[in-house]
């Protein structure tokens, strides 16, 4: 086992749980916010599972997964974008529970949580098709365009995966601002997208027959 790469993925994940706890508890004022332990559960409890995978199974991939650091100047600014979206997004579902604004009810923090799990499951489902992701954007090395599974549905699968689990976040924590907060996140993917595309048809072989071939880049039947 690489051990950089386990010591690497354990901070990260630790500071991950702390950041969001923080992000949560702090606004509630309060650590019996039921809603915000379900979230950290679906999120975290699966998170950890996918990591000791991939340690093992794919290391190579879970490096890639670990490097957030974007060369592209545009991919920057949405990754801003969507670092600002989520700290205001977990900031208000406490604040929203806190001062009772706009609770959801509990049924409908269910539903969000299984919406939240299934998109999970194809979340993983994204990482065994196509073990090129990284979280950057970039050509590597003897890649190839995946054209199957998921990858036949729409161009890009793993965004229209993160639309479910991003959406379903402040369901779960029961926050209707939060809610509004986060339909952000289509637009800021949209931008993503459309910059991602440029780099891959200018790089990456076969990939302007592939946007012949499957038409839509996030929804079918819509985009």
């Amino acid at each position: 086992m690489n051990m950089k790469l386990f010591i690497s993925a354990v901070v990260k994940f630790l500071l991950g749980a702390v950041l969001v706890s923080l992000l949560l508890f702090l606004p509630a004022g309060t650590f019996n916010y039921p809603n915000a332990w379900l979230f950290i559960g679906l999120l975290f409890v699966p998170m950890f599972a996918a990591g000791i995978v991939l340690m093992f199974k794919n290391p190579d991939l879970l490096k890639k997964r670990l490097n957030a650091k974007e060369n592209e100047s545009e991919q920057k600014k949405v990754i801003g974008l969507s670092g600002i979206m989520f700290v205001l997004g977990f900031i208000v579902a406490g604040l929203d529970f806190r001062f009772k604004w706009l609770v959801l009810p509990k049924p409908v923090a269910a539903v969000a949580a299984v919406v939240f799990l299934i998109s999970y499951a194809l979340y993983a489902e994204v990482l065994r098709e196509n073990t090129y992701l990284s979280r950057t954007i970039e050509v590597q090395e003897n890649q190839k365009v995946i054209d199957s599974g998921l990858y036949g549905i729409v161009r890009h699968p793993m965004y229209a995966v993160t639309l479910g689990l991003f959406l379903s976040m402040p369901l779960v924590l029961g926050s209707v601002i939060s809610f509004v907060i986060f339909l952000a996140y289509p637009f800021i993917i949209a931008r993503r997208i459309k910059n991602e595309e440029e780099v891959l048809e200018k790089e990456l072989d076969g990939y302007s027959e592939y946007k012949k071939k499957v038409k839509y880049r996030l929804v079918p039947f819509i985009w």
